[in-house]
């Protein structure tokens, strides 16, 4: 038998490995492979990181406890095979009360820390800006996305808003990008997204960002969070909602406050002034409806 010594100078170049190889690691390893960071490791959100901790650590977990798992079933398999010569059953135990309290209260802990970190996270998400920077209502809609930049009147007489179609082909037979309905955000606002649907549930998901939420009639849904990292990120409906579910694509630009400030103006010059009217609750364009391609578009 090797003495404790040399069993412990045997453990720290072990040790020295391990921790050289986690330092090692890149921003997307070390956030469990999510998108949403860039390589020195900025978020998109002050949220996005919270969202990969908790998925990293929750898969740390639950790797130790297959590990254990599985060395204790491999052991059980080597230590109590059958030998040569033996034949029969082994001696039957009916129980082993250290282990069966053992396996009911680590699962046990485990739900517990499981559920306790995932509502401390989700309180945390789910709390709303009571005065934000900037309100905007996203609205899906079978099957495109319609965003409305909210003013101070109650009546949002002061909004502007764009109206957005689902993908279109390029001619490279690729997604248009420029043709997708474009979701402007400033960087380092408060944002909070008012969230309705026109028709069927959906989902708005802006995949950078890490989450989700759900889009029904008659009841709106709210999402707050502040955009920390200028670019352009990609989004899309998570819920199935229809024949052109697959389409009903858009983007998101976060980018300075003067250039969002811009945008608005833009809308507004365009004349896309006030609350979004009842008359366009659902899309009207090609494909999907049967109504020639341009009609109804705005």
């Amino acid at each position: 038998m090797p003495s404790k010594r040399r069993l412990r100078w045997a453990a720290a170049p072990l040790g020295v490995a391990v921790a050289v190889a986690l330092a090692g690691c890149t921003t997307t390893e070390l956030n469990g492979y999510l998108p949403g960071f860039t390589d020195d490791g900025v978020q998109a959100t002050d949220r996005t990181e919270m969202i990969s901790g908790l998925w990293v650590n929750s898969w740390i977990v639950l790797l130790a406890v297959g590990v254990i798992t599985w060395g204790l079933m491999g052991w059980a398999a080597i230590a109590y095979r059958r030998r040569r010569g033996q034949s029969g059953l082994p001696v039957q135990l009916r129980y082993n009360m250290p282990i069966e309290i053992f396996y009911t209260i680590v699962p046990f802990v485990l739900v517990i820390g499981f559920f306790a970190f995932t509502a401390r996270d989700q309180a945390i998400l789910e709390t709303h800006w009571e005065d934000p920077d900037v309100s905007i209502t996203a609205i899906g809609k079978q099957w495109a996305w319609d965003f409305q930049y909210n003013g101070e009147e109650e009546d949002n007489a002061d909004a502007v808003w764009s109206m957005g179609v689902q993908a279109q082909p390029a001619p490279n037979g690729d997604i248009d990008q420029d043709a997708l309905p474009t979701l402007y955000l400033p960087v380092d606002k408060t944002v909070t997204i008012n969230l309705q649907s026109r028709d069927v549930i959906h989902s708005f998901w802006i995949i950078d960002f890490l989450y989700k939420k759900d889009m029904y009639i008659g009841r709106d849904n709210q999402w707050s969070f502040t955009p920390t990292r200028e670019g352009t990120f990609a989004g899309k409906c998570a819920e199935l909602c229809g024949e052109y579910h697959s389409m009903m694509l858009f983007n998101v630009k976060v980018v300075s406050e003067g250039e969002y400030e811009d945008y608005l103006a833009s809308l507004e010059s365009a004349g896309q002034t006030g609350d979004i009217n009842d008359a366009y609750d659902r899309l009207q364009n090609l494909p999907g409806t049967g109504a020639p391609e341009g009609e109804g578009e705005n």
